[in-house]
């Protein structure tokens, strides 16, 4: 007992860390699997009962995963500099791997632009598409994820120098907008003047758009869990990585949407991506 209280209380005794046997990646492989498994059925005309199943399954798999994550760092002190290293580039890696899925939407919103000829539609944006006006709710929304990116390394900065205060307010600021964020876009969505399936400028936008809405409601969740980390004294000057990561997040969503609102909103809806006609008659 007093061995384990002086590991808890010190850490391990090496630089790596050796992982508890843990439940969790069997258990994602199971939820994922059932929450594939119900997409199918819903693209099949069946119902929804085994997609929501799974997708419950797999929040509560992340949601245990992550909480015994915190606990390595936190009570265990198992996340020693030489394990920091690797989480930084896991977390690299797994942008990286995010970079790639919007690299996919975006070439097939690029191809159907500019060789509209060799899809389905000959003009673009198709006649029987009006598109949104980019200087509208998109605007406004550019314009709450780079105060958001503003306010979120005031956060930072704050927690370095030792201002918890300071950081919490930041921080808490950088969750309001991104609930406002996906509030408002909730609310285009709504009122948008063409649905998903009407054709490929449609479906190419919303697969856009949304996918990358889903990204910023998990970086509101994650910044959440690090307010709400913050709040419970679990980030001091030197050990904050958990924030550091939820930051690097919240920057690459900040980043995509700047590219989505430039080509997609403002070059793509007023047909300006345009490179090669289909020809007359």
């Amino acid at each position: 007992m007093a061995e384990t209280q002086m590991i808890v209380e010190q850490g391990p005794k090496q630089p790596y860390h050796l992982v508890n046997p843990s439940p969790w990646p069997l258990l994602g492989a199971l939820a994922g699997g059932l929450l594939a498994f119900g997409a199918l059925r819903v693209m099949h005309g069946n119902d929804y009962l085994f997609l929501w199943l799974g997708l419950a399954a797999v929040l509560g798999v992340m949601f245990g995963w992550w909480r015994d994550v915190i606990k390595e760092a936190v009570v265990e002190r198992a996340h020693t500099p030489v394990v920091k290293v690797g989480l930084r580039y896991g977390m690299c890696l797994f942008i990286a791997s995010e970079v790639m899925f919007f690299a996919a939407f975006f070439w097939a919103f690029f191809a159907s632009a500019m060789f509209p000829g060799a899809g389905i539609e000959h003009t673009w944006p198709p006649k029987n598409i009006q598109p949104i006006d980019p200087w509208h709710f998109p605007l406004l929304m550019t314009m709450i994820l780079l105060l958001s990116g503003c306010t979120v390394t005031w956060a930072h900065h704050a927690i370095v120098e030792g201002h918890k205060k300071e950081a919490s307010q930041a921080l808490g600021l950088t969750v309001l907008l991104g609930v406002v964020f996906t509030f408002i876009q909730a609310y285009e969505y709504i009122h948008a003047p063409f649905g998903f399936r009407v054709n490929v400028f449609s479906s190419t936008f919303f697969m856009a758009t949304g996918f990358h809405g889903f990204h910023v409601l998990v970086g509101t969740i994650f910044l959440a869990v690090c307010w709400w980390r913050l709040e419970k004294g679990q980030f001091t000057p030197k050990e904050h990585f958990g924030f550091e990561a939820a930051a690097w997040y919240w920057h690459f969503v900040d980043v995509v949407w700047l590219f989505l609102f430039l080509m997609v909103y403002v070059l793509g809806g007023a047909g300006l991506l345009v490179i090669e006609h289909a020809p007359v008659g």
